[in-house]
């Protein structure tokens, strides 16, 4: 046996050992502390809920929330662009100006429809 897989094997078997360990251990001496406030659920400050479960949000928010991971994935795709344009040549960099300038025109579209208004 190689001495990588004896290794990795004993890394494998020391981490399926530990972390169990640790969680049980953690369970036993950790600090506890019970009441009501404590076992209330907490949402991003606020103390307590308004409102029921069945209320409507405006379309905008989820809109909004599209629109970033739109964004946010042309992003991604940039980085490995960006790390390989010098093998890419310029067929790269021009793909990429057609990639980026179809982004552009999304964004113009969305701004000229007033989209990011909150209005």
């Amino acid at each position: 046996m190689s001495t990588e897989l004896v290794l990795s094997a004993t890394a494998l078997i020391g981490i399926a050992v530990l972390v169990p360990v640790m969680m049980v251990l953690t369970a036993v001496l950790g600090p506890r502390s019970k009441g009501k406030v404590k076992n209330e659920a907490y949402e991003s400050g606020i103390g307590s809920m308004i409102g029921g479960a069945d209320q409507k949000f405006s379309v905008k928010f989820y809109l909004l929330a599209i629109l970033f991971l739109i964004f946010d994935i042309e992003a991604v795709f940039m980085y490995p662009w960006a790390v390989s344009v010098r093998e890419l040549g310029w067929f790269g960099f021009t793909e990429m100006v057609v990639f980026m300038l179809l982004l552009l025109t999304g964004l113009i579209y969305i701004l000229k429809k007033g989209v990011l208004n909150w209005r």
